[in-house]
C-alpha cells in the first residue's frame, strides 16, 4: 500500500463520517453523547481500565450506528413494496443499536456512579 492510497483510504472514510454526521440524527445524537462521554473521561480519576470500558462501549455504539445507517440505505434499494423483509430489517437494525446503547448506558452508570456520589458529598 502506497502512502498515496492510504490517504486516499482515509479521506474515504472521512467523507463516511462527514457524510453519516451530516445526514443522520442519530448519528448526531450519538456523536453528541460520546463527546460527553470522552469529557468524564479527561475529567474524572478513572482507573485505566474504567476509561477503556468506556472509550470501547462508546465506538461500539457509533460504529454500529454507522452499519444500521448502510443497512438501512441498502435495504432501501429494495423498497417495502418489493419485499416484507425491508421493514423488519430496519426494526432489528434499530433494535440493536437501542439494545447497545442501554447496556453502555448501564456500563457507564456502574462506574460511574461511585465518582459521582463522591463529587456531590464535596460540592
Amino acid at each position: 500500500m502506497t502512502l498515496d492510497s492510504l490517504k486516499e483510504s482515509f479521506a474515504h472514510a472521512w467523507r463516511g463520517l462527514r457524510l453519516a454526521f451530516a445526514s443522520e440524527k442519530s448519528f448526531r445524537l450519538q456523536t453528541l453523547a460520546a463527546a460527553c462521554v470522552l469529557l468524564v473521561v479527561l475529567l474524572l480519576p478513572l482507573h485505566s481500565w474504567e476509561r477503556v470500558i468506556l472509550l470501547l462501549a462508546t465506538a461500539a455504539i457509533l460504529v454500529l450506528e454507522l452499519v444500521n445507517s448502510v443497512v438501512e440505505r441498502l435495504v432501501d434499494l429494495f423498497k417495502p413494496r418489493l419485499h416484507s423483509y425491508v421493514k423488519d430489517i430496519k426494526d432489528m437494525m434499530a433494535a440493536a443499536v437501542l439494545l447497545s446503547s442501554a447496556f453502555a448506558l448501564v456500563i457507564g452508570l456502574l462506574i460511574l456512579l461511585p465518582y459521582l456520589a463522591y463529587l456531590r458529598r464535596y460540592l
